[in-house]
């Protein structure tokens, strides 16, 4: 992707493209996947960077959703199973089988939750990821080596996808550019511009970075904003009810030996009835989730206190070893774009996370609701509106099948598995500069060369862009981020021919959003 170039197609103010998507996180980036498998063209405008906001604060998991089949919400889990399968074998490099235990300790337990993940299975049809069953005790702590044995009676193992939120984004987006779409990052929308006749004709814009604004002209424009999409729709009509309520979840990560092996826990019902899994990732232990109220969304939420000390405490309950505010590497939240409770409901994890497309008087299109593991079939549901706007006829969608940048059958070894078939490319760098082969920090694998990369291919501009979402070291260890910053600034200064301020400014930046990551000890 090359930001110049996508910018430069927006000096033609002749052109009218077919959709205009403002948002670039799981939802955007599906509407633009969907909408260039049909022939359309695309222009995408993300007003921070791919994935800054809940998209690159999930669990990591491609899941149907277990508790929402507990909830009967069948036709979700349903959806969300065949999206996962196909996921899996559109992004093989981002998107694995991951099996989960679920620890055991009374008979009754055992046979709801076999039964149950019995049906999760056979709703998984023939993209099932692997069968359910029962464990002993022995073979559960044998996987679960830091899990309490205290009262256990055994283990069911169920399989449920994982994978890398903002790299799967940022492939996407590469899958999308490659295809046709403009996609630009630091790109912001100013207003909605209307016909006479108060239907929506385009956007006016604005690069955050050079202060440049434009003007673009679409027949359809969709709003994919997620927690924010209250902002456009008022921006569209001032008068416009609220409509989402942001809820917060949020993750601790440990090192992996607070629970040992490759296998993921996940506690179907903690004390006060929400989920809490402790997921492997990249090395690390991933442990949530929180399900917290919060008023306004924000571009870079923060933990709160009790929701810390929630999952500090709901872990030490089953782990053998207790987990202490020192040994947090990195703390991280994201905002839910859940639909408006009804007055006085505040049970926000009993709100569907079915998503839903909206059509205003206008033409607007807000697309809400909704989860990373259904973004394709949510974007394909919305496209979909764009007969209903145009009155032109729409192609079948072929996104489905499409192979996201990256794929391949032959993964690569260790941390260069998510690069895909990027990997080798990035690893020939170092025949251009021998010192790229230099690793960014003692305690993690990552090179030199892939803040290259990230600069000449993957539309990074700022450091939080490299040491956030293209390589995930913020969410892993956030002193680790800060210790290899500098190191990633004058690399980026280099390619992006900036000065001393820059790196100087750069890394003040990044330094106040990475001591949100950091837990006061």
């Amino acid at each position: 992707m090359n930001r110049p170039e996508n910018l430069s197609q927006l000096q033609d103010t002749t052109k009218i493209w077919d959709i205009a998507v403002i948002g670039g996180g799981s939802s955007g980036l599906g509407v633009a996947l969907d909408a260039i498998s049909r022939g359309l063209s695309v222009v995408l405008f993300e007003k921070a960077d791919f994935a800054k906001g809940t998209s690159s604060r999930s669990t990591k998991l491609v899941h149907g959703g277990v508790r929402y089949l507990a909830q009967g919400d069948v036709g979700l889990v349903f959806e969300a199973l065949k999206e996962r399968g196909k996921l899996l074998q559109n992004a093989p490099h981002l998107a694995h089988d991951q099996p989960f235990i679920i620890p055991i300790y009374t008979w009754k337990d055992r046979m709801m939750y076999s039964v149950g993940l019995k049906v999760y299975d056979w709703m998984s049809g023939r993209l099932s990821l692997g069968k359910s069953e029962f464990i002993s005790v022995e073979e559960t702590l044998r996987r679960l080596p830091g899990l309490k044995p205290d009262g256990l009676y055994g283990g069911v193992v169920y399989h449920d996808g994982q994978f890398d939120d903002a790299r799967l984004a940022l492939n996407i987006a590469q899958s999308a550019d490659e295809a046709g779409t403009c996609v630009l990052n630091y790109v912001s929308v100013n207003s909605l511009v209307k016909n006479e006749a108060g239907k929506i004709t385009g956007l006016n814009v604005s690069d955050k970075l050079t202060k440049e604004k434009y003007l673009v002209n679409a027949k359809m424009v969709v709003n994919a904003t997620g927690v924010f999409a209250d902002k456009i729709l008022q921006m569209d009509n001032p008068e416009a009810a609220r409509m989402i309520q942001p809820s917060q979840g949020i993750h601790l990560v440990l090192d992996l030996d607070f629970l040992g092996g490759k296998d993921a826990l996940m506690i179907p019902e903690t004390k006060d009835g929400r989920v809490l899994f402790a997921v492997p990732w990249h090395g690390k232990l991933v442990v949530g989730t929180t399900d917290t109220l919060r008023e306004k969304p924000k571009l870079e939420p923060e933990a709160l206190q009790k929701e810390i000390d929630f999952v500090l405490e709901t872990a030490a309950g089953y782990l053998a070893k207790k987990p202490t505010r020192a040994d947090v590497k990195s703390v991280f939240a994201g905002l839910r774009p859940l639909a408006r409770p009804k007055e006085g409901s505040t049970k926000t994890k009993e709100i569907s996370r079915s998503h839903k497309v909206i059509l205003s008087e206008s033409g607007l299109v807000t697309l809400t609701g909704g989860k990373w593991t259904t973004f394709r079939k949510m974007g394909e549901d919305t496209v979909e509106y764009f007969t209903k706007v145009t009155g032109e006829k729409l192609r079948d969608s072929k996104s489905l099948d499409m192979k996201i940048h990256g794929a391949t059958n032959r993964v690569p070894e260790g941390h260069w598995g998510i690069y895909g078939f990027d990997a080798k490319p990035i690893q020939d760098l170092i025949k251009e500069n021998e010192t790229w082969e230099a690793k960014l920090h003692p305690d993690f694998p990552n090179i030199e060369a892939e803040v290259i990369w990230a600069v000449r291919e993957e539309m990074a501009v700022k450091v939080e862009d490299v040491l956030a979402r293209r390589i995930r070291m913020l969410f892993l260890d956030a002193q680790a981020s800060i210790d290899s910053a500098p190191t990633v600034a004058r690399l980026m200064a280099a390619e992006l021919e900036k000065d001393e301020a820059w790196i100087e400014s750069e890394l003040a930046d990044f330094n106040r959003t990475a001591s949100k990551y950091l837990i006061k000890k």
